[in-house]
């Protein structure tokens, strides 16, 4: 049996992920369906005219898996919609929960505001959602040319994030399995358990966003984002967080949170400090999605679960400050841009590319008091991948057509990243019970999947073939 999988996104970048499994010539299944972002407008990852429209058949889809609920992987939804597709969405239990509130945001802010007719979407939406429980089978589509059922393991990268089991059974052939890795979580991340690899696959479809490096560990990252806090608060200024609304910004509150308890059982030279420090969670989208974690609180791991038992709110804490309201945002960003208050603030984008953590980057990045703090991955073509590049060497970033001299303190946490590790991804595969017999490697730049396309061949002895790309 020869399996055919077709790509429409994340193949030569790492936005836009979108992957068709053909069950047999008639049939097939979509793994996730997102947007592009950045300078990665199109299938190619090289750019397009129009990014939004779905430029493929969707005759025969028989279903959409989302891995998780990043935009990336789920923001072109509604144009799938559009055209017509009349099938299942199957995510996990987690991601039932969250998916509708993340596509009634991206609906908002690109199709309409209409409250009316973002109700009716959301209705649309939430009738076509199958929530699938960890390690179940679920047949997906059955025939006598064939059938497919599909099994979601954790992933650990947010809450709810599958990797996805796809089990291909045509009449006088052996069965076959692919499994699509979605996002791959890094180990010992906050709140989720480590993805553990699969027992067996002829053929995986793996990401590879950090296949060329490796994280720092736990305890390190933790001294890092302690010391780059503990720097602003020397300088009076701002540690100013780009942090996506789900997953990244619940990490990290919860990480704080911990730094905050360790401070109080044994104060440290700044304990005084930390004690009256503030932390903004400035974004309404992501106050929303951190009610709905602590909701879901019967699906974060053991360690969080140790934490909860004993008295602590990992995700709810007294120095903890959301802000909703836009006039509050507002002043906020005028006080702290004149004020000299040490504070952290968590804001939305996690790029860059929009959000209110604009107004903070315009407000405060040419004052050396003030501190970036990126701890996750910047796509190329955004202005988070910008300031990275170019805070270090004193230069400047465009943001909503101004041109922003860059003087603040720029740092890279990459242990904070929700994406595996090169040592991660190579793990995920050779610790398989059973080796596939071909790897493909998506959702990296080039650097990053040639690298671990090199490291996977070399372990594996060359008993698996690598297609890169």
């Amino acid at each position: 049996m020869s399996i055919h999988i077709t790509h429409h996104g994340a193949f030569h970048g790492v936005t836009g992920s979108c992957h068709q499994l053909f069950i047999d010539d008639a049939r097939s299944l979509l793994i996730d369906c997102g947007l592009f972002q950045g300078a990665e407008t199109s299938p190619d990852g090289r750019g397009a005219a129009d990014a939004l429209e779905i430029g493929f058949d969707l005759a025969g889809v028989q279903a959409l898996v989302a891995t998780h609920v990043h935009i990336d992987h789920v923001g072109r939804i509604p144009w799938l919609l559009a055209a017509r597709f009349k099938g299942p969405i199957y995510c996990s239990e987690p991601s039932a929960k969250l998916l509708p509130v993340v596509l009634a945001d991206a609906f908002a802010l690109s199709v309409s505001r209409d409250r009316r007719v973002v109700e009716r979407y959301l209705q649309l939406v939430e009738s076509r959602i199958r929530p699938v429980a960890w390690k179940t089978w679920q047949t997906v589509a059955s025939g006598p040319q064939g059938r497919c059922r599909i099994r979601l393991q954790r992933a650990g990268h947010i809450l709810g994030s599958a990797y996805v089991e796809c089990e291909l059974t045509r009449p006088g052939e052996p069965v076959r399995r692919v499994v699509f890795s979605g996002d791959l979580g890094a180990p010992y991340a906050p709140l989720l358990p480590a993805p553990k690899s699969p027992y067996r696959a002829d053929v995986v479809v793996l990401e590879s966003t950090y296949g060329d490096r490796n994280h720092e560990g736990r305890a390190t990252r933790r001294k890092r984002l302690q010391a780059v806090v503990e720097r602003a608060l020397g300088n009076g200024g701002t540690v100013i967080v780009p942090a996506f609304s789900i997953g990244r910004t619940q990490e990290l509150l919860y990480e704080f949170e911990d730094i905050l308890h360790r401070q109080r059982l044994r104060p440290g030279r700044h304990a005084e400090r930390w004690a009256k420090l503030r932390i903004y969670l400035d974004s309404p989208l992501a106050g929303r999605f951190t009610q709905l974690y602590r909701e879901l609180q019967p699906f974060w791991d053991a360690e969080a679960q140790r934490r909860v038992k004993a008295g602590r709110q990992p995700l709810s804490f007294e120095q903890l400050v959301a802000i909703d309201d836009h006039k509050a945002h507002e002043a906020n960003v005028r006080r702290l841009a004149r004020s000299g208050e040490p504070a952290i603030v968590i804001a939305a984008s996690g790029m860059c590319a929009g959000g209110r953590v604009v107004n903070y980057l315009k407000a405060m990045l040419h004052d050396a008091r003030h501190d970036v703090l990126f701890v996750g991955y910047q796509a190329r073509g955004t202005p988070g991948a910008a300031i990275q590049t170019y805070g270090p060497r004193g230069g400047y970033v465009d943001l909503d057509g101004e041109r922003i001299e860059i003087r603040a303190g720029v740092e890279t946490l990459s242990g904070y990243s929700a994406h595996a590790d090169q040592d991660g991804l190579a793990r995920f595969v050779t610790r398989m019970r059973h080796l596939p017999s071909e790897v493909r490697l998506i959702h990296g730049d080039d650097d990053a999947r040639r690298t671990l396309a090199e490291r996977l061949v070399r372990e594996t002895g060359g008993a698996v073939a690598v297609l890169n790309g």
